[in-house]
């Protein structure tokens, strides 16, 4: 059996395929959904050399160790641990410092990670929103894999937390995106227009990143 297969039914697939998710390295085996499973599995199978060959061009996991460096919102930030009780993260110029117990590390870095982002994105958020003349309910921060951003019709607009680690630039153009959804909750020329209007620029070169980029933010954090 290969491992971390997802087999996933489509009502609109015509042929079993397989592809792997850069963003976690799992493979997902899609079929039509009357196929014969005991088949697709034994052809996903004969793939096993293919998958391996996908999953070496995957990128590097990045832990959250001592002697790491992140890049948080353009700056490069080296995680340091020396022994101690204190478990609370603390930014020291360029170093991120913490004590503690080393097994909860990564823990930890990742729950300032996560806090630094919403502080910046509510700021960046409130930011755009003024220039729209739009209200927003709340931002909120998450890890979902398969997108950077969204926007409810409620008002609340939610970010992944890795957008801290990608270029300030990007960043602000997903942030761009997701406030003129406040405004056209769709994706109409006239909504790629304000897009481009609040964000002061062209922000293609910003999802032509993310497009390229974006799967290796998912892989901070991760040991394996």
């Amino acid at each position: 059996m290969i491992e971390g297969l997802e087999i996933v039914r489509h009502p609109r697939a015509r042929r079993a395929r397989l592809s792997i998710d850069p963003a976690s390295g799992r493979a997902r085996l899609v079929l039509p959904k009357r196929a014969a499973l005991k088949q697709a599995l034994a052809w996903a199978e004969d793939k096993a050399d293919w998958i391996a060959e996908q999953r070496a061009l995957l990128p590097l996991p990045r832990p959250f160790e001592p002697g790491a460096v992140l890049t948080v919102a353009d700056e490069a930030l080296t995680i340091a641990w020396e022994p101690g009780s204190r478990r609370t993260v603390v930014r020291d110029g360029a170093v991120l410092s913490l004590s503690g117990p080393p097994e909860t590390i990564s823990r930890r870095v990742e729950a300032w990670l996560k806090r630094t982002a919403l502080a910046v994105l509510e700021t960046e958020t409130a930011e755009y929103a003024a220039k729209a003349k739009v209200t927003v309910a709340q931002v909120a921060v998450g890890d979902a894999k398969g997108r950077w951003g969204s926007c409810a019709s409620s008002g609340v607009i939610r970010y992944s937390w890795r957008l801290i680690l990608a270029p300030s630039w990007v960043r602000r153009a997903t942030v761009a995106h997701e406030v003129a959804h406040r405004v056209h909750m769709n994706h109409a020329p006239v909504f790629h227009a304000l897009v481009e209007q609040l964000y002061g620029e062209d922000p293609t070169p910003a999802r032509v990143w993310l497009r390229t980029h974006g799967a290796g933010l998912h892989w901070f954090g991760r040991s394996s």
